[in-house]
């Protein structure tokens, strides 16, 4: 019997196969005493499984091939250092001695212990990390159970099944995905995950066609079963019959040919039809994303997010390892602009790791972002030292999140102008032209930008949060998302005002935001004024496709009209005749 289940489209495709499934270990595993002397026998079973983790992760790390995309080894540098964090490499330990219990209840208590510190963080990034931990954890556990890993069930599968393979599981980790790169899956769905979750970032970087988020697609689906996977609408049919297998095979050779021809223009320059050009950058959250970057095109970095270095860990990283960081993205981007948000964390998320956020009602309206760098100076100061010296190798710009008070930004250029009397001290090298900018994703800030104007180089606005700090709505809560609407006439006019703005005190203005990279939003921000555009890698084709086809004259005309109409079912009629 045909049916179809949905969830978050993450990567854009068609995929057509068969349904390989992969076991997921049970979390909610066994619990049983053991006695005092059987302790040292249990944590040596512990020690064991953990040390097989990590020598496997390392020899996936080496056996990369050269062309696999950057983003996979990060992951599993990332993967084998939250293992070696003593919060998972030892806490177990102590909980089999003092509850004199089985090692695999004692690492799962202490999984729960650290997601549950991972939930209570609003920023939708950082929260998707709880996910890592719980790959690494289920990863231990099939060590200690037996259970099958996906390399060792894909190499059960032959190699002529594996190109009409889609991989069906709960979940998979960036060790699993490295997989899809040796053994060339069509795709893949998971029952949980989310667009910022490092299994999505990854299926994009591979161009594979995933959803994620189906709940209950792992139970749902039989091995062998026929599958149709629409990666850009999120739809997964299970058992088609031949009228709808025949009409996405259509579909799949259009997307597979739109595919070649976006290679095409990779190199082409961004343009409007009457001339005007357009600067295309990219999202990124991985040194190693700087490379995906150029492959597609990007005439630059337009956030690079540098919460990645310091989560999972118990202290923050120190100015060495932050300048290494941003030192490779700057010399991967040859020359090309980079521009590095500041620390993006908060009083829901210590660095540390222990949780802050527990005495406030709504951190997302806390401690967090510039105001969490302000409280925490030295932290800061490292941070602003280390992107300081990586301007020496290349042009960087430095972007200061969520700013909403003009003592913030004054606040924080004096603590760049202390920084770079700290590295003059040292002897070290620096832009001393380096631009500082400020996100726009409050709106008090978008409502008062002649506060920031005089004092920052340039603007960025970030949509996510200022849709969502507009309407007061959190994006991530599945009973008020559907009321996130970029449409809605107030964001409009708050975006618009930004742009316009910007441009009349002579400050450049980009978008960041996940606006920036859709290509049904393109026209209707070119006719806004927007100039530059910053977006995930996988985006950037697309987003320079609409442009090449569209006249700036005829948006400007068309969205000074939307910005007159109130009526949302207007504004969607008047959006669908602006791309038509």
């Amino acid at each position: 019997m045909s049916f179809t289940l949905h969830g978050i489209p993450v990567s854009g495709g068609i995929a057509i196969g068969r349904a390989h499934l992969i076991t997921p270990v049970a979390l909610d595993v066994a619990h049983y005493k053991i006695d005092a002397n059987q302790v040292v026998a249990e944590v040596a079973r512990f020690d064991t499984a953990v040390k097989g983790v990590q020598d496997e992760l390392k020899t996936l790390h080496t056996s990369l091939a050269s062309s696999a995309p950057g983003e996979i080894g990060a992951f599993i540098d990332l993967h084998w250092m939250i293992l070696s964090d003593p919060m998972l490499s030892k806490e177990p330990v102590r909980i089999i001695g003092e509850r004199l219990c089985n090692a695999e209840w004692a690492l799962v208590q202490q999984m729960d212990a650290l997601v549950a510190q991972f939930d209570e963080i609003q920023d939708e990034y950082l929260r998707e990390r709880k996910h890592d931990v719980t790959q690494v954890v289920e990863r231990v556990l099939k060590r200690m159970v037996g259970a099958q890993t996906l390399m060792q069930s894909a190499l059960n599968k032959k190699r002529s099944q594996e190109a009409e393979m889609i991989v069906v599981a709960h979940d998979l980790s960036p060790a699993d995905m490295l997989v899809f790169k040796e053994h060339q899956f069509a795709g893949f769905v998971t029952d949980v995950g989310g667009p910022t979750s490092h299994t999505a970032i990854m299926a994009r970087s591979l161009a594979l066609p995933a959803i994620l988020a189906l709940h209950h697609a792992r139970h749902m689906i039989a091995e062998d079963d026929w599958l149709i996977l629409d990666g850009t609408a999120g739809v997964l049919i299970v058992a088609p019959d031949a009228a709808v297998l025949n009409e996405y095979l259509l579909k799949r050779r259009g997307v597979d040919l739109e595919r070649k021809k976006l290679k095409r223009i990779a190199t082409a320059p961004a343009a409007t039809l009457d001339g005007v050009p357009i600067e295309l950058h990219a999202n990124i959250e991985l040194p190693e994303d700087a490379k995906v970057a150029l492959a597609n095109g990007a005439t630059g970095v337009g956030l690079f997010r540098t919460e990645f270095l310091f989560m999972n860990r118990k202290t923050s990283p120190d100015e060495e390892e932050q300048f290494e960081a941003y030192r490779a993205v700057v010399k991967a981007m040859r020359g090309q602009p980079v521009t590095i948000r500041t620390l993006d964390i908060g009083a829901d998320k210590q660095i540390d790791g222990e949780s802050a956020g527990a005495n406030s009602l709504n951190p997302a309206l806390g401690l967090r972002a510039i105001r969490y760098c302000l409280a925490e100076p030295q932290i800061f100061l490292v941070q602003l030292r280390a992107i300081l010296r990586a301007s020496h190798y290349g042009k960087v710009k430095i972007l200061l999140p969520m700013i909403a008070h003009a003592h913030e930004v004054t606040q924080a250029l004096e603590l760049v102008s202390q920084a770079k009397a700290q590295l003059d001290i040292a002897g070290r090298g620096y832009d001393d032209t380096v631009e500082v900018g400020g996100m726009i994703e409050i709106p008090a800030a978008a409502l008062s930008l002649g506060l920031f104007v005089k004092k920052l180089g340039y603007l960025s606005i970030g949509t996510n949060d200022l849709i969502q700090y507009t309407l007061a709505i959190d994006r991530t809560d599945d009973e008020v998302s559907a009321l996130y609407d970029p449409l809605h006439p107030a964001v409009l006019y708050l975006i618009a005002h930004t742009i316009r703005t910007g441009h009349k005190a002579g400050l450049p203005v980009a978008v960041c935001g996940e606006m920036a990279g859709e290509v049904a939003m393109t026209r209707l921000l070119l006719g806004m004024g927007l100039k530059q555009f910053s977006m995930h890698p996988a985006q950037l084709l697309s987003v320079k496709q609409k442009i090449l086809q569209s006249s700036l004259a005829d948006c400007e005309d068309a969205v000074k009209r939307m910005l007159r109409t109130e009526e949302p079912e207007k504004l969607r009629e008047q959006l669908a005749a602006l791309n038509a």
